[in-house]
């Protein structure tokens, strides 16, 4: 495989910030420490050009891949772990279609947002301290990326529409919802049969704050 990681330099940055959450996903759903390495280098990572900042973004981006390389080879049917791959999907593809798959809401801000709530929700089911989704949550803000609908400019519909979107999702299972949880930075896990009552609940707040 080759990559020219110098094309990076060519993006605009809001295009930049959507890729980089991409890479902020393999820290969170199983790399604690690879996310720690995020939060202390991630300027580094954005100046690139120089020396160190090239250093820093072909590391992640080493590190992101053989992280995916090692889901996918341990599922390369898609019948388990490889859907790890979708943490923060569930929520950021049902925002994406809200806001019409335009401009509004890039794929890797949809993500992150997703991220940042698949965090939030977790700690509301009492799977991990609050602290440590407001930990990953600060860390995609402090980016400048999207971490809920209040980030989100324009119209959003209202949450039984939302609810719609996110029974579409592939994950669903004769009609059960399943989301990518997690226990704590660098540990996620799949979840099926998540209750949508609770789901409804979260985003109704979620939805309350903008």
């Amino acid at each position: 495989m080759l990559a020219d990681t110098a094309t990076l330099d060519t993006l605009p940055k809001r295009e930049f910030r959507a890729g980089y959450a991409e890479l902020v996903k393999y820290g969170l759903l199983g790399d604690a420490a690879f996310f720690s390495w995020l939060e202390a280098n991630w300027r580094a990572v954005f100046a690139g050009g120089n020396s160190a900042g090239s250093f820093a973004r072909e590391h992640a981006i080493a590190v992101a891949c053989r992280a995916k390389a090692a889901i996918v080879a341990r599922d390369e049917r898609e019948t388990g772990d490889r859907a790890l791959l979708n943490l923060g999907h569930t929520f950021g593809h049902a925002l994406e279609a809200a806001c019409g798959f335009s401009d509004r809401l890039l794929h890797g801000e949809a993500i992150a947002a997703g991220m940042a709530l698949a965090f939030a929700f977790s700690a509301r089911q009492g799977l991990l301290p609050m602290a440590e989704a407001e930990r990953a949550t600060r860390h995609l803000a402090e980016i400048g990326l999207p971490t809920g609908p209040k980030d989100i400019s324009g119209p959003l519909p209202s949450v039984d529409q939302l609810m719609e979107l996110i029974a579409q999702d592939k994950k669903v299972k004769r009609g059960m919802l399943t989301f990518i949880l997690v226990r704590g930075i660098g540990s996620a896990f799949i979840e099926a049969g998540v209750d949508p009552r609770e789901v409804r609940a979260f985003l109704s707040e979620k939805l309350a704050e903008r």
